[in-house]
């Protein structure tokens, strides 16, 4: 009884979003409301300790928010003074071959967009570019989508997996652990399975764009590309998996995804691997699906001529600052984690135990991303006009995920603080497992009674959870937000690994921006697509759930080699 009445502020979120068509920033505030009052009445948390946990909350969230805020910042500074048109007259000196344009662009290019921005840029960003080479609208969506899956948790500098570790943070204290351990061993767990499946991931994209899009419409098309996509697969998995190993989840999407773009155009151009026959979209227009076009006109990006190292200058910066306050080596680390870097707000409305500590230069929203953004607004020589511009389109795409954001956590914060050891003792009496939370709060309800229905296939169930939050909220940030701490206590009640439970949560939440609403408007509205969300889920919802199996599987894999233990 007490599960299901936990779960309603979370049921009815589901409900809301996907039944209803409810933006997360509509759902999420009434959740909240619910959970709080929930809160109150049957597990008797007192109102003012209810208002400290969402004050703590909406603090915890304000971290997320700056990094968000940041990438934006810096994506919106580049498209305003020019460099983007830059970057796509790059790109269509390469190759005619459009399933090698969409692996270079789509997959790589838009990987190393979401290692510096993410939160739905990558695909808004890449698939005009595909367009402007030729592919019809809807296929440039399709596959940039399908593409936007693998970079997702280590990128945007880690937001998606840092948020998963910091939601657990409290119950990996309470079992006597380091979070910061746990963070550097989730990186490695969810890279290692997501890398794996992101081979597979670049052939999927090829074959949606072949079977889907293709003259022929004819997976025989797929086979001509199989050897450079491997080939990239192999460049790229090795220094993915590498930087997980060595450097954490801030740097991992931005070098990997970077060097590896480098060296498949390198390859292209030099015609390595490359197909015998190129295989194109000309002629598209007599094919007879109208469809695959624009349903509305698209505003064109700024024409300004800005040089090729003015364009890079920026990521180059960023990738340098990154890597010199990311690795413990050069001693800048511990500087910017310590006083008198730190902003500290402890004993929230008097409660001892609620504080927030805001560690604000080595957040990357602030350094390196919105010092980057200003100073590029400088060196690119951007008019008080456009610089205008991208600062308020900044604030309207932050606006929605950061009231989401806000709402979101400070809801989980109730569900992970939730104490009554009447209910503790109810619960222990059915099932014989405390939680890491004392084992009466309201998450550890939810995770007992999802425990006892899936307890021997919970392995397979892990990463689908995962793209359920991913659909509905539109953000992997957001899917762990509100599920990271579920999956950790549904575990620890079946005393599976929570490390590579959690994993399987995040990489669910990055695979599910294949098929999440929010990335789908975004994209359409860059590439004039509206009004074909159906048709784009319907495409890409079987990459979405194959590439979710993948991962599950590698997961039961680890388990049963018995990885993934403190």
């Amino acid at each position: 009884m007490y599960a299901l009445i936990a779960s309603l502020p979370i049921l009815t979120t589901i409900i809301l979003m996907v039944f209803f068509g409810w933006s997360a920033k509509k759902a999420l505030p009434l959740a909240w409301a619910m959970a709080a009052v929930i809160g109150i009445t049957i597990w008797k948390m007192p109102v003012l300790e209810i208002a400290a946990r969402t004050i703590s909350g909406f603090m915890g969230a304000f971290e997320t928010i700056c990094i968000i805020f940041g990438a934006i910042l810096l994506m919106n500074v580049m498209k305003n003074s020019g460099a983007m048109v830059t970057i796509n007259h790059i790109f269509s000196d390469i190759t005619r071959d459009a399933r090698i344009q969409a692996v270079i662009i789509g997959y790589l290019f838009g990987g190393f967009i979401e290692g510096v921005a993410g939160f739905g840029t990558p695909a808004a960003l890449g698939a005009p570019i595909l367009i402007s080479l030729g592919f019809p609208p809807l296929a440039a969506a399709s596959v940039c989508l399908v593409y936007n899956s693998t970079p997702v948790c280590p990128g945007p500098v880690g937001v998606p997996t840092l948020t998963a570790s910091s939601v657990v943070k409290s119950a990996v204290v309470a079992l006597g652990q380091d979070p910061d351990l746990f963070t550097r061993q989730l990186t490695v767990y969810t890279c290692v399975p997501h890398m794996i499946g992101g081979v597979a991931v670049i052939i999927m994209g090829v074959a949606v764009l072949c079977k889907v899009f293709g003259k022929n419409k004819s997976f025989k098309d797929v086979l001509p590309a199989l050897p450079f996509c491997l080939f990239t697969g192999a460049v790229l998995g090795t220094i993915y998996i590498g930087m997980a190993f060595l450097a954490g989840p801030e740097l991992v999407c931005m070098t990997a995804f970077g060097g590896t773009l480098v060296i498949s155009i390198i390859a292209a151009r030099k015609g390595f691997l490359m197909p015998k026959e190129c295989w194109t979209f000309e002629g598209v227009e007599q094919w007879g699906d109208d469809t695959w076009q624009s349903t509305g006109k698209v505003r064109a990006a700024r024409e300004r001529h800005v040089r090729i190292r003015y364009t890079l200058l920026p990521y180059l910066i960023i990738c340098i600052i990154l890597f010199l306050t990311r690795v413990d080596a050069f001693g800048i680390k511990s500087i910017l984690n310590s006083d008198p870097f730190i902003l500290h707000i402890h004993n929230i409305l008097g409660f001892e135990d609620i504080n927030w500590d805001f560690k604000f230069l080595y957040n990357p929203g602030i350094v390196p991303f919105m010092i980057v953004a200003f100073f590029t607004l400088f060196e690119q020589k951007v008019s008080r006009k456009y610089a205008k511009i991208a600062v308020w389109d900044s604030l309207n795409m932050i606006s929605g995920a950061a009231f989401a954001l806000l709402f979101g956590v400070a809801m989980v914060n109730i569900y992970r603080y939730t104490a009554n050891d009447a209910i503790g003792a109810a619960i222990a009496s059915t099932s014989g497992v405390s939680g890491s939370y004392g084992g009466s709060s309201m998450l550890f309800a939810m995770a007992q009674a999802i425990g006892g229905i899936f307890s021997h296939v919970y392995v397979f169930i892990a990463p689908f959870i995962g793209v359920l939050g991913a659909f509905m909220s539109g953000s992997c940030t957001v899917s762990n937000t509100l599920f990271a701490g579920l999956q950790f206590e549904i575990a620890t009640v079946l005393g599976l690994p929570q490390l590579i439970i959690v994993a399987l949560q995040n990489m669910g939440g990055a695979i599910g921006n294949m098929i999440c609403i929010n990335n789908i408007v975004a994209v359409g509205a860059t590439t004039g697509t509206n009004g074909n969300e159906g048709r784009i889920i319907r495409t890409n919802i079987i990459p979405c759930l194959t590439y979710a199996a993948i991962v599950a599987v590698i997961g039961a894999v680890m388990i049963s080699m018995g990885l993934g233990r403190f």
